[in-house]
């Protein structure tokens, strides 16, 4: 009996100490704490993701199909429903008629016709409200359920704002081109796709955070802290968003037209045709030649850099993404000039399009890789 006593205080003094370690600042997790969930989250963001890959794509089919313009104003609410009668079909297309696109290049188009391009506009929105449904439905689920690691709440919610913001720059995007044009402004068109690649960075990244929280928890590992911005894994995703933002721009100036041949542009490595349009910017976001010239052999460098990102990644053991990285570069490439030779056809060029979203996307994964301390300790992250 006195052994079995001496025994339970022992157990009752490793107890408290195990509490009082886990309480202090810089303490590793203890088995069995409420610590989140963040496999579960990892999962939930993983998806949305996918989403944002999913309205790229429809969005490069909205951009090819000139159906952008086709919805003339931005209601967020009502705007959910499509036109239910005929009447309200007369009354979308009387607004489209009204805009400088139906004036200047589609003038004599019948209702018909119009509901073919709104259907694109219209989709394309849809699954921007469903994205956000998506998104701040569960995050209001897991904070009222305490869920959240704490030090995570703010960046879920600032991305959540990031998201919203897509929304606004993308009529913004629309209202550029109901005057005086037959397209939006291409510095819009580029800044909106900009804006959905971060978005979809930071949901990568923040995704990544979760699973490696969620593995070392399942290893019964102290949990460590997030993964940094390194500069090996931050230059490479700067020079592919580059790449993708002057993709951007070669969608909106229609700079893909103007030549079909690889690897000269109409018999030229620096095609005729390039002209300066008063200043750096101006001719940058406005001269199709010049713009498709930057495209295409910028690519060369955007590849190199993940390229050499993959090797990094095969150093640090993560053969897996490295293999993934290459093997969607390659791809994208190949992508790119048969585009070029094909004359931008819809297939092709929203493939593109998507491939070069869903490179970003491991790209990023491969810089929280790289950026990650392993074997260094953090907090426990307490619940929202």
């Amino acid at each position: 009996m006195g052994g079995l006593r001496l025994r339970d205080r022992r157990r009752m003094g490793s107890r408290m100490a195990e509490l009082a370690h886990s309480s202090s600042p810089g303490a590793p997790a203890v088995s069995g704490r409420h610590v989140g969930r963040p496999a579960t989250l990892a999962r939930w963001l993983f998806i949305v993701a996918g989403m944002i890959l999913f309205m790229v794509a429809v969005g490069g089919v909205t951009r090819l199909t000139e159906s952008g313009l086709s919805i003339t104003e931005w209601k967020p609410v009502t705007g959910t429903l499509p036109p239910m009668s005929e009447a309200q079909w007369q009354q979308e297309f009387d607004l489209y008629r009204d805009s400088s696109q139906y004036a200047l290049m589609n003038k004599g188009m019948t209702l018909e016709e119009f509901k073919r391009i709104y259907f694109w506009e219209y989709f394309h929105r849809l699954i921007g409200r469903i994205i956000g449904l998506a998104y701040a439905v569960p995050l209001a689920w897991f904070a009222m359920r305490r869920a959240i690691p704490r030090s995570y709440g703010p960046r879920l919610l600032i991305l959540l704002a990031l998201g919203g913001a897509q929304g606004a720059v993308g009529w913004m995007m629309v209202k550029s081109g109901l005057v005086d044009r037959v397209n939006v402004e291409p510095a819009m068109l580029a800044a909106h796709l900009g804006m959905a690649l971060i978005l979809l960075g930071a949901v990568v990244w923040t995704a990544c955070d979760f699973a490696r929280l969620a593995r070392q928890g399942d290893a019964g590992a102290p949990r460590g802290v997030g993964a940094r911005l390194s500069w090996a894994g931050t230059i490479p995703v700067l020079i592919l968003f580059l790449q993708l933002l002057l993709g951007g721009l070669t969608a909106g100036l229609r700079a893909g037209y103007v030549s079909n041949t690889w690897p000269m542009m109409n018999d030229r490595f620096v095609p005729d045709g390039i002209a300066w349009w008063g200043s750096l910017w101006m001719t940058i976001t406005s001269d199709p030649f010049l713009v498709h010239f930057l495209h295409r052999w910028w690519a060369i460098v955007a590849a190199g850099a993940m390229l050499w990102m993959a090797g990094r990644l095969h150093a640090r053991g993560a053969a897996g993404l490295s293999y993934a990285l290459t093997g969607t570069t390659l791809a994208q490439i190949m992508l790119g000039i048969a585009t070029v030779l094909t004359g931008v056809s819809m297939h092709v060029a929203v493939t593109h399009q998507v491939i070069g979203a869903l490179l970003l996307a491991i790209a990023v994964a491969g810089a929280h890789r790289l950026g990650q301390r392993d074997g260094v300790p953090g907090t426990v992250p307490a619940t929202a």
